[in-house]
């Protein structure tokens, strides 16, 4: 009889051990499944970038007119009407945007080679310390180019133009311009189509508004994230704009553009604009003193916009680290190119405003998140708990 309690004994522990070893392989499983998932995503991201490109641009705007929208229905005006006019007006503008600036630009691509020999030689003088090493490089290359073979050949592969290039792609360009303006238009004027549809796929009252719940909370902050950082950023390049014009650079209107733009890659489009800057005022300028005015007015543009006025209107709940920005940014830009680059921190609060609502994801939003939210957060809960204990 004593045995029997024994053997019972074991066998518990022989199927509490088969259990444990069961869940082990069915969360192994889920992870596999998981990054196999993840890693078919990026590949049909990458290869299908044709079509998910104009799409999630297409969101964004959205997301970005969505305030509007909701503001003049709010003054009896219907979403289809405002929606409409939003979306001819956004058309105007970069329409009128792009023929004001392709003069420009086409004039500084065709004279870069150009502007290159300028820079080098106004930067003559920086280079004379190094004078000694370059002639010794060059005296290494002439002595490899001399023990080369007879026979051998060097092949240089000509590479076709920018222009070239560019105008390639003026029809796919066009056609990704057409789905956006369209597609924003048919999902501004849907209005609520899509919350009820979501709603309709719950079954129980409590499921059905904690769902409208999430929606409309993720659907507010990003909109209002979104407009609030494109409002900023052209406001950024509207004053860059008129700085440079008041500092007689030449094309102030290409480089307020420029800001603008480069502005929603944060830290890396700031140091891009500067040497821009920095470039063509050398080169624009007679002296350097004089020339350096230019970057040192952007950067400080920059650094009031940045250390300000953005932490400022858009509050630090939706700061993001500047680990993953710089990560996603990377990544972005390898996936879909400049534009990817652009959409990469837009793309990367949506994210983060997602996950902060769902528990399961929640760890996932504590790491992009920056420090300073994250302290705020904690020092909030204390505040909270001391007062409930009091």
């Amino acid at each position: 009889m004593k045995a029997e309690p024994a053997a019972l004994g074991a066998v518990l522990a022989e199927a509490e051990e088969a259990r444990v070893v069961a869940r082990a392989d069915t969360h192994l499983m889920r992870s596999l499944l998981i990054g196999i998932f993840i890693l078919m995503a990026i590949y049909a991201l990458y290869f299908a970038r044709a079509f998910f490109m104009p799409v999630i641009l297409a969101f964004l705007l959205t997301l970005t007119l969505t305030p509007i929208v909701r503001f003049l229905r709010k003054r009896g005006i219907p979403e289809v009407v405002s929606a409409t006019l939003l979306v001819v007006l956004s058309v105007c503008v970069v329409a009128i945007a792009g023929y004001l600036l392709s003069g420009p630009v086409i004039d500084l691509l065709n004279n870069t080679s150009s502007i290159g020999q300028q820079l080098t030689e106004r930067l003559a003088q920086l280079r004379r310390p190094l004078e000694r090493i370059m002639q010794i490089s060059h005296q290494i290359e002439q002595m490899t180019e001399t023990s080369q073979e007879p026979g051998i050949q060097k092949v240089a592969l000509a590479q076709s133009g920018i222009l070239s290039a560019a105008a390639s792609n003026v029809l796919a360009a066009g056609t990704s311009f057409t789905i956006i303006f369209v597609l924003s238009l048919f999902l501004l004027a849907s209005g609520t189509m899509f919350y009820e549809k979501i709603i309709q796929s719950f079954a129980s009252l409590s499921e059905k508004k904690r769902a409208l719940r999430v929606v409309y909370d993720v659907e507010r902050e990003i909109s209002h994230y979104l407009l609030t950082v494109t409002i900023i950023n052209a406001g950024l390049g509207a004053v860059i704009g008129l700085g440079l014009w008041a500092l007689g650079m030449p094309n102030p209107l290409v480089w307020g553009v420029a800001a603008a733009l480069l502005n929603f890659l944060p830290y890396v489009g700031a140091l891009l604009t500067i040497v821009l800057v920095s470039v063509m005022a050398l080169i624009s300028f007679d002296t350097i003193s004089y020339a350096l005015l230019a970057p040192a007015f952007v950067l400080l543009c920059d650094i009031i916009e940045g250390q300000f006025v953005t932490p400022t209107v858009v509050g630090r709940r939706l700061e993001i680290n500047a680990v993953a920005i710089l990560i996603a940014i990377a990544f972005w830009s390898w996936l879909w190119g400049f534009v990817g680059a652009l959409m990469a921190v837009p793309l990367l609060v949506v994210i983060k405003v997602f996950c902060d609502h769902f528990d399961g994801l929640g760890h996932v939003g504590n790491f992009l998140a920056a420090q300073q939210t994250a302290v705020v957060v904690e020092d909030e809960a204390a505040e909270e708990n001391g007062e409930a204990k009091a």
